[in-house]
This record gives C-alpha cells, sequence and structure tokens, in this order.
C-alpha cells in the first residue's frame, strides 16, 4: 500500500465552496489538499450567469475555471479522485480516495454538494444520453430544429432549461407536478410567459418513458388529473427535477442531519456536530440560497474554522511535547 499523506486541510469537492475553501486554507498557510471527480460543481454546468458580483454574463464553466485559476497559483494540489471513505485516526481523519490515495487531515470541508434526482422510471440510466438529459445548458444545442423536447420540474433550473431549449427546438413542454409555479425567480417567469413556443403542463406527472434501445427515447406517457394518460411525441426529455445532498461521507462520520431539509446541519462558522469536520455549500443547511456566490462564501467561512481547528490540534501537540520528561518516551 502506498504511503499515507499527511496534510492539514482535506477540501472534498471541486465546485465553487472547495475552490473558494482551498484558496482561503492556502492563504493561511496550512498543507491543504482539494479532492474530487466533477470539476465545477453544479456552477460549470449551469450556463450562462448573470448574478456574480463583478463578473456579468460569464459562463459556469469560464468562473469555476477562473476558481481553479486562482488556487492553482497557490500551488494547491487537487486530486481528480472523490472522497469515499473516512473514519477517525486518532487526532486525525484519515480518508480513502476512489484511486486508492489515502490522507490523514488534521480537518476536512466537506463541499461535495448534491446529486441531480432522477425520475426513477424504467430505462432512465440506459437512455442517459440517447433522449435522456440532466443538464439542458449542456445538452440543448443538440435539438437545434428538432420538433419537441420537454423539461421535468419546477424550479429555476427547469424554466431556464425551458427558455434555453425553446431557442433551440420547435415545441418545448415544461411538465410540473404542481398547479403553480413558486419556486422560480420572478424575473425568470417573465421570462417564460414571454417565450411562445414553451407550453406549460401543470399538475402532470411523467409516469412512462417511451422508445427502444435502438432508438432511445421517442416519447413519454404523462398522467393528468382531467384527462387521464396520454402521450407526447418528444425528441428529448430533460430531468431539471432538483438535488439531493450528497450524504455518504456524512453518514460515515455520524453527521447531524437536518431532518426538515436532510442537509447537514452547520452553525454560522460551518461546524458540523463532528470536532475538526466542516461543510459548505450545497450540502449544508447554512443557507436556502443555492447559488454559486453563497456556496463561495461557505467555502471561505470553513476555511477559517479548519485553519483554527488545525492551529488548536498543533499546539495540543506541541504542548504535549514540552510536557514530556527527558529520556521519557511519550509513547
Amino acid at each position: 500500500m502506498s504511503e499515507v499523506k499527511q496534510i492539514d486541510v482535506l477540501i472534498a469537492g471541486q465546485g465553487a465552496a472547495a475552490f473558494a475553501a482551498g484558496l482561503y486554507s492556502s492563504r493561511y498557510q496550512v498543507e491543504t489538499l482539494i479532492a474530487g471527480e466533477q470539476f465545477g460543481g453544479e456552477t460549470a454546468i449551469g450556463g450562462m450567469i448573470e448574478n456574480y458580483p463583478g463578473q456579468p454574463d460569464i459562463d459556469g464553466f469560464d468562473l469555476m475555471m477562473k476558481f481553479k485559476e486562482q488556487v492553482d497559483k497557490l500551488e494547491t494540489p487537487t486530486e481528480n479522485s472523490n472522497v469515499t471513505a473516512v473514519e477517525k485516526n486518532g487526532d486525525v481523519y484519515r480518508a480513502t480516495l476512489e484511486n486508492g490515495t489515502q490522507v490523514d487531515a488534521i480537518s476536512i470541508i466537506l463541499a461535495v454538494g448534491r446529486e441531480r434526482r432522477k425520475l426513477l422510471l424504467p430505462n432512465e440510466e440506459e437512455w442517459s444520453g440517447n433522449g435522456v438529459s440532466y443538464c439542458s445548458t449542456c445538452d440543448a444545442p443538440l435539438y437545434r430544429n428538432k420538433k419537441a423536447a420537454a423539461v421535468v420540474g419546477g424550479g429555476n433550473a427547469a424554466v431556464e432549461g425551458a427558455v434555453l431549449l425553446a431557442k433551440y427546438a420547435e415545441t418545448v413542454y415544461l411538465i410540473y407536478r404542481r398547479d403553480k409555479l413558486t419556486r422560480p425567480e420572478p424575473i425568470l417567469l417573465k421570462v417564460l410567459s414571454q417565450t411562445e413556443n414553451v407550453k406549460v403542463l401543470y399538475s402532470t406527472e411523467v409516469v412512462e418513458l417511451l422508445g427502444s434501445d435502438d432508438a432511445g427515447l421517442t416519447g413519454i406517457r404523462i398522467n393528468q388529473p382531467w384527462e387521464g394518460q396520454n402521450e407526447l411525441t418528444l425528441d428529448g426529455l430533460f430531468v431539471e427535477a432538483g438535488a439531493d445532498p450528497r450524504l455518504d461521507i456524512p453518514n460515515q462520520l455520524g453527521l447531524e442531519i437536518n431532518p426538515d431539509t436532510g442537509e447537514v446541519h452547520v452553525d454560522k462558522a460551518l461546524k458540523t456536530s463532528v470536532q475538526g469536520i466542516y461543510a459548505a455549500g450545497d450540502l449544508t443547511d447554512g443557507t436556502e440560497l443555492k447559488q454559486t456566490i453563497t456556496a463561495a462564501a461557505q467555502g471561505a467561512i470553513a476555511a477559517l474554522s479548519a485553519y483554527q481547528h488545525v492551529l488548536e490540534v498543533k499546539s495540543g501537540w506541541q504542548e504535549a511535547e514540552t510536557s514530556t520528561p527527558a529520556g521519557v518516551s511519550g509513547d
């Protein structure tokens, strides 16, 4: 087995919260490692961002590249591999990465974000990339001049996806299971109302994916209270139904989970219920506003807390060393 790396702060993730934490942690001159497989997190695949201060009209991927470039200037190492396991190992935490790398860290900042929800229907996974997509901003251009496509969801991402998709496909259906859109920002709802080729289907659920393994998705079966079940012929289906916090590592560590939101509970310093473990970004209940700017802010705060914990632990080590009489082993 390869040698275990000894570091001060391990940051799990590669999104806005993770890079902001990496930037601040490195500036505090503590040995830091950023580890994660999905570069840029949700921001990188979020398309055009218009509300990040100082960077009007910037693509999310480009914004994340700027985050990374700033961290790279400080020579902060990055492992393109997810953290898969963490356990207490004396005064430190031993983390194992998917690529087999092991590190001992005094503090850990969890910035692993969320996993996009799926419809959990037969053939959904098999037809992903063949008519089924989970990223409107990534795949909308593929539907240029197509007859019809649909977006499932009722939040900002769903409305943004439908409006974007309407620039390419002749007809776009926005499918929402409730009877009214209440979650999207008012400005997005205004744009939606002005986009003539988007048809909103309220109180509607997708109950079946239609198609074949050769052709992929060719349509969907929907259910509406007043009409029962009907079929829609589609060239593509985009699932923008929100996301759930990634809780594998938090559950391993026994972190407190907010029972109302399913998110990792943190205090104002981004401390979790376990000493030395911090969390930032969409994983946490620290704020209802899940945006790049709030994720970055939380990353910075978590880095300060992690740094202070590193100093406290190292100070305890130094006191233990100086209090050991000469010639007497401290083991």
